[in-house]
């Protein structure tokens, strides 16, 4: 089994929750190659907590980007860019942007190495992100599907990252990923094994700029992006307002970040057969789930591309 990943990690004042982080990849069953934290632009004790780990953790390598404003989606993916340029990344098999707001089980990282080393197919992975409910302490998801590895760990094959072109720089690029990958024809999956790979955000998601409603409006946003289908988007942001707090008003912000999009004359990501691809994928996900929907779409891909004239 091939075990040399790299883990990439914008990081802008984390001083809250990165020695967590810090001690997680420590425990790790298998840890990186490499890991390179880009600091951007942080103002508190992030990097003075970094350097305590440095004799434990010599695998570290901060890169300092000079930014003064953090802009979600954009940002976070310029400075993983600029990690990534600071590696020579044909060395490593596997990549992992990596955020460092995250709590994580041991084997982590090895029970990805091993299903990624099961399925060649397998071009994006992942577990499951959690938060914990501040008065209870109860786990609470953050309801990823199964079909999507998520946006705070998002562990790929290096030969499918390069296939995809790397990640959008905007808001949205989470999810597109996993449809460009399987246009590609590569799977992308997480899973919710409770003790491997279920892990805690430990900044419940759209919480990191401003507030929890304005991230709600940032994913509407992102949703359009993608090109995901109006009703699609409606009915997904339905089941969302009866699972995920705040509940309404949140699904209000969602829907108003897609029209504020639409109506900016926004573009989408991807070109229209990109587009015609996604929907068809997400109606097809309405009658018979997004599991079976996105084996037929991969399935579909790599059909279509055996067939393709070399």
């Amino acid at each position: 089994m091939q075990d040399n990943y790299i883990l990439i990690s914008p990081c802008k004042n984390e001083e809250a929750y990165i020695e967590r982080t810090l001690q997680s990849i420590l425990n790790q069953t298998i840890k990186p190659s490499q890991w390179v934290i880009v600091d951007d632009g942080s103002t508190d004790r992030s990097v003075e907590i970094i350097d305590t780990y440095r004799d434990r953790m010599p695998f570290i390598k901060v890169v300092s980007r000079d930014t003064k404003e953090r802009r979600v989606g954009a940002g976070v993916i310029m400075a993983f860019n600029e990690g990534l340029a600071h590696v020579d990344v044909e060395d490593y098999q596997f990549l992992c942007k990596f955020d460092v707001d995250l709590d994580l089980p041991d084997s982590y990282f090895e029970v990805l190495l091993k299903r990624m080393d099961a399925d060649p197919t397998l071009g994006t992975c992942s577990g499951k992100a959690y938060y914990m409910h501040p008065q209870t302490d109860a786990r609470i998801s953050e309801l990823c599907g199964d079909e999507a590895s998520v946006g705070m760990t998002k562990f790929y094959r290096r030969t499918c990252f390069e296939q995809i072109g790397g990640f959008v720089a905007e808001v949205g690029w989470d999810g597109y990923d996993c449809h460009r990958a399987r246009w590609f024809g590569w799977r992308a999956m997480s899973w919710d094994d409770p003790e491997d790979l279920q892990f805690i955000h430990l900044r419940p998601m759209g919480s990191s700029q401003k507030s929890i409603f304005a991230g709600r409006v940032r994913h509407g946003k992102g949703q359009f992006h993608q090109g995901t289908h109006p009703l699609f988007f409606l009915i997904s942001s339905v089941y969302r307002s009866v699972k995920q707090k705040p509940y309404v008003i949140g699904t209000a912000f969602s829907i108003y970040g897609y029209v504020k999009a639409y109506l900016s004359g926004e573009k989408r990501f991807g070109d229209r057969d990109m587009v015609r691809f996604v929907r068809s994928y997400q109606m097809r996900a309405l009658r018979m789930g997004k599991g079976k929907a996105a084996e037929w779409a991969v399935q579909q891909r790599r059909k279509h591309l055996a067939e393709a004239p070399r």
